[in-house]
C-alpha cells in the first residue's frame, strides 16, 4: 500500500490575511470572497491610525469580505464606523457583520429593502459619510450593474474611486464597465460612466479600486492614473455592445 508523501497537497489552503495596498496608506484589500462571486472587500483606515500605530477615529468596510476567523480577527478591535455597500450582491452575511462590528450599513435606497434583517442608512443619489480623522467620503449612486449599485469616492492621495462591480478591469487589466446577462440597465450604466467623468479630473481620481476581477491587476492590486482609464473608454461604441456573461 503506497502511502502519499504530500499529505499537505489534501487540506484547504488557510484563508489569506487583508493585504494592505502599496498605495495609497491606509488601504487593506480582502481575499476575494466566494460568497460574493469572488468579489473584493475593502478597509479604508482613518487618518490617525495611518503609520503611527495610534487609535483610528473612524474606519469605512466597503463591501462584506468572507465570514471567515482571519477576517474577524482583523477587524474585530478596528474602529468600523461605517459598512458601504457598492450593490446587492455583495451583501453575503451583511447582519453578521453588523452586529460583529456594530456598524452602520450605507447601501442605496433601491438595495436598502433586500435587506430586511438589517438596520440600514439608506441614501437617493449621494451621501457623505462624515468622520473625524478621515478625508470626505462620498458615496455616489452608479445605476446600470443592479438599480441600487454606487461607488464610494474617498478624497486620499489625488482621489480613489471604489467602484463595485460598475467599474472592473479586463483581461489586459484596462478598467471597463462590463455588461453582463444579468445588467439591470445597461445604457444607464453608461450614463453613470460619463456622469464619473464629467465630476472627476485627472487631478481628482487618480486610483481606482475595482470590487472584483484584481486578479486581472497582476499583483498591482490598484489601478493607477484611474480618470484616464475613464477618459478613454467610447461610450458610443460600448452602447452597441453585447452581454457577457
Amino acid at each position: 500500500m503506497s502511502v502519499d508523501a504530500r499529505p499537505n497537497e489534501l487540506l484547504p489552503r488557510p484563508p489569506k490575511p487583508p493585504r494592505r495596498l502599496p498605495e495609497p496608506a491606509g488601504i487593506f484589500a480582502f481575499a476575494p470572497n466566494r460568497e460574493t462571486l469572488g468579489a473584493t472587500a475593502y478597509l479604508i483606515v482613518g487618518n490617525d491610525s495611518v503609520g503611527d500605530g495610534s487609535r483610528a477615529v473612524g474606519d469605512v468596510l466597503v463591501d462584506c469580505p468572507a465570514w471567515e476567523a482571519t477576517n474577524r480577527e482583523f477587524l474585530r478591535d478596528r474602529p468600523i464606523r461605517w459598512l458601504f455597500l457598492t450593490h446587492r450582491g455583495a451583501a453575503a452575511r451583511v447582519a453578521q457583520w453588523q452586529a460583529e462590528l456594530n456598524c452602520a450599513v450605507v447601501v442605496q435606497e433601491q438595495e436598502a429593502y433586500l435587506l430586511p434583517e438589517v438596520e440600514t442608512t439608506p441614501f437617493q443619489s449621494e451621501i457623505a459619510l462624515e468622520l473625524p480623522g478621515l478625508e470626505p467620503c462620498l458615496g455616489l449612486w452608479t445605476c446600470g450593474h443592479t438599480p441600487g449599485s454606487a461607488c464610494l469616492y474617498l478624497a486620499r492621495a489625488g482621489g480613489v474611486l471604489f467602484s463595485g462591480r460598475h467599474l472592473l478591469p479586463d483581461t489586459r487589466g484596462q478598467v471597463v464597465p462590463l455588461r453582463a446577462a444579468k445588467t439591470f440597465h445597461w445604457w444607464r450604466q453608461l450614463d453613470a460612466v460619463q456622469a464619473l467623468r464629467d465630476r472627476f479630473t485627472p487631478e481628482t481620481l487618480r486610483y481606482l479600486c475595482p470590487g472584483a476581477n484584481t486578479g486581472f491587476l497582476r499583483g498591482r492590486g490598484i489601478v493607477a492614473d484611474a480618470y484616464m482609464h475613464l477618459a478613454a473608454l467610447d461610450l458610443l461604441a460600448l452602447r452597441q455592445g453585447k452581454p457577457g456573461l
